[in-house]
């Protein structure tokens, strides 16, 4: 389980085909403290360490996770966004965010806003009962807040501080996102089908 707030950023510096799937490696500070094992979100995909040392981590992505997210499309030189695991003795900001990818989505638009960035992210018709204004949305992993909502595309306001800590300044127009719903949502929306389907 994590939160949404970017601890750090990474930058992709190898992407290897194996048999499994995909193994990529990652450098970034936030090396140093990770552990054999650990799990951690990369734009928002829950993955795991399988080798690190204090520049570096490798991950395995699975062929299933490569078809239904965004992370097919890592090059040497992208820029991702990188979050360890909630702690249960810390503050929980953001919202809950499972590293379970919904789907992927593109960006619309992006612009600027004096010192802000509207960004308007598009994503797949099944998402939409799960998406409302002003709920919480994970957008690569960040906890990001629906202010604006249309037919198959929101629009999220980006502060400076996480447009210059995250890979949002990176992004542009048509580049793939990962969408997570916020898991209460989910949860909501199941419960009324139930209700209404007759179910328990």
């Amino acid at each position: 389980m994590f939160t949404g707030l970017i601890e750090a950023t990474g930058e992709v510096v190898e992407v290897e085909s194996i048999p499994a799937g995909v193994r990529i490696r990652i450098k970034t500070p936030l090396s140093g403290e990770l552990k054999l094992g650990e799990s951690i979100a990369v734009n928002g995909v829950c993955l795991t360490v399988v080798s690190c040392d204090t520049r570096e981590f490798h991950a395995q992505v699975s062929p299933e996770t490569v078809r239904v997210t965004a992370l097919g499309k890592f090059r040497q030189g992208t820029t991702v966004n990188l979050e360890r695991p909630l702690r249960s003795d810390t503050r929980l900001g953001g919202h809950f965010v499972q590293g379970h990818v919904d789907d992927v989505g593109y960006v619309g638009e992006i612009r600027q806003d004096s010192d802000f960035y509207w960004v308007t992210v598009r994503y797949p018709a099944v998402l939409g009962p799960y998406i409302v204004r002003k709920g919480s949305v994970a957008v690569d992993g960040i906890s990001l807040t629906v202010a604006g909502l249309g037919g198959e595309h929101f629009d999220v306001q980006i502060v400076p501080y996480t447009w210059n800590h995250t890979n949002f300044h990176t992004l542009a127009v048509s580049d793939q996102v990962n969408i997570e719903c916020d898991i209460i949502g989910k949860y909501v929306v199941k419960a009324v089908a139930a209700v209404r389907d007759g179910g328990d």
